[in-house]
């Protein structure tokens, strides 16, 4: 692939921005030779303003996400992508989330431009363990830890019970809760089925993927590695 339409692939701009960007000498190789635009390049060995290049396509990345952002790119008030540098929103294929958070809910969320992982990383069939750490308004009446691993629970408005689900009881109000599935708005409904209220809810880990010390509202590109454990 020519240098032009990598770039632009990328998000670095328009392909006529992009050919400003060759004209100015912006893009250079590893050792600073200036690149023009029909070259055709090793991707790991061009640089853009003396940087590397973002990852091509397959980019994975995970946000720590702040409540008070929505996973869309058109909805109104702060959305995730706001997050991510702006190129991000530019690059082909896009750049989707994998699953969602909903505007209340903080911690990991996977984005990537790989169509086919990210429909394995949702897919019911793959069980990826999703955790969650929720601070509930009531406390606890000690019956909730067996009726979410019996499989038998039924939410308000479906047919087909939850698959079975396992709780850590962190505190009176604390807990730690593992899913392997993703239904909409599922354990703020869970917890409503057995009268309690969540208050605040992070998911901490995905497979065998954690935050891992990131701070709220940075974001880093995984590794393949990091991407392998998340199946792991």
């Amino acid at each position: 692939m020519k240098l032009l339409r990598l770039l632009a692939n990328l998000g670095y701009g328009s392909r006529k921005q992009v050919a400003a960007m060759f004209r100015e000498g912006l893009v250079t190789d590893a050792s600073g030779e200036v690149l023009y635009a029909d070259d055709k390049m090793e991707h790991a060995d061009v640089r853009f303003d003396g940087e590397p290049l973002d990852p091509p396509q397959g980019l994975v990345v995970m946000l720590h996400k702040p409540t008070g952002y929505t996973c869309s790119r058109k909805d109104v008030g702060r959305l995730v992508y706001d997050l991510l540098p702006p190129r991000f929103g530019l690059r082909n294929p896009v750049l989707s989330t994998v699953g969602r958070l909903d505007r209340d809910t903080s911690g990991l969320l996977l984005f990537t431009d790989d169509g086919g992982l990210l429909h394995r990383i949702i897919s019911p069939r793959a069980s990826v363990a999703k955790v969650y750490e929720a601070t509930l308004a009531q406390d606890l009446r000690g019956d909730e830890g067996a009726l979410f691993a019996a499989g038998t629970l039924m939410l308000d408005g479906e047919t087909d019970p939850l698959e079975p689900a396992t709780l850590e009881v962190l505190g009176p109000r604390q807990v730690r809760l593992t899913l392997t599935e993703g239904r909409y708005h599922q354990v703020r409904r869970m917890f409503a089925a057995v009268g309690n209220h969540v208050e605040t809810l992070r998911r901490t880990a995905l497979g065998g993927l954690s935050l891992d010390g990131l701070p709220s509202g940075e974001w880093r590109a995984l590794s393949p590695d990091d991407v392998r454990g998340i199946f792991g």
